[in-house]
């Protein structure tokens, strides 16, 4: 009965939610894509022109926020008709919706297979300006797993991060405070030049999400390799 009860506070809650709403009337798959954006204007980080990579990408609407960006950059620009003013690569285990202008690829980026083969046909000899990931684990409720969990997404983010990014590019991945969540703060401050916690209004008050940013790098992969 007490489950009950959760699950229709839940929807009824779900069904309320401003952010919900908005993005069914603006053509967004998930409420998600407001906490981009606002983080997106607070540090300007979606630009005409950049390479960016959404890792555990679907349902997809962090990727059709950027892809919408980098549109209206398009725009701007006289000598370009409809497309995009940018390359968008979005990365996911599971399957995701088409959505315009971006490439996905379907598959565990974590897997040479993937990476060597399909990104680096996509790259060439680029580098990639900005990492974005909203991946989050499924969460068991037994604090020292999840925790664990977190963590290993984030470095898996990092990892990527070091290997692809330009030497002023940047990193945004989703995190959860609590146990662990210190830890990945040094990390990030140990390749990143510029560290910063956001919580966007789009996140729950209630949850312990919020997004670590982190900018230029310390260590390049050029000059490590």
């Amino acid at each position: 009965m007490a489950k009950n009860r959760f699950s229709h506070s839940w929807l009824n809650s779900h069904i309320n939610d401003p952010y919900v709403k908005m993005a069914q009337r603006e053509g967004y798959r998930a409420r998600a894509a407001y906490k981009l954006k606002e983080i997106d204007e607070q540090d300007k980080l979606i630009k005409p022109g950049q390479i960016i990579v959404d890792l555990g990408s679907t349902p997809g609407s962090w990727s059709q926020y950027a892809r919408n960006k980098l549109a209206q950059g398009a725009k701007r620009n006289a000598e370009r008709e409809g497309g995009i003013d940018g390359t968008i690569i979005a990365l996911d285990i599971l399957p995701m919706e088409p959505i315009a202008d971006v490439t996905f690829i379907q598959g565990d980026f974590r897997e040479d297979s993937v990476l060597v083969a399909q990104l680096a046909k996509i790259f060439g000899e680029r580098q990639v300006d900005l990492v974005i990931s909203d991946m989050a684990p499924n969460l068991s409720g037994i604090a020292s797993a999840d925790a664990a969990r977190i963590e290993h997404l984030c470095d898996l983010a990092l990892e990527f991060a070091q290997n692809h990014l330009k030497p002023d590019g940047a990193l945004l991945v989703k995190c959860f405070y609590g146990s662990g969540y210190s830890q990945i703060v040094e990390k990030f401050k140990h390749q990143f030049k510029v560290v910063a916690p956001r919580k966007p209004k789009a996140s729950h008050d209630k949850s312990s999400e919020t997004f670590i940013l982190g900018r230029r790098l310390k260590h390049p992969a050029a000059e490590t390799a």
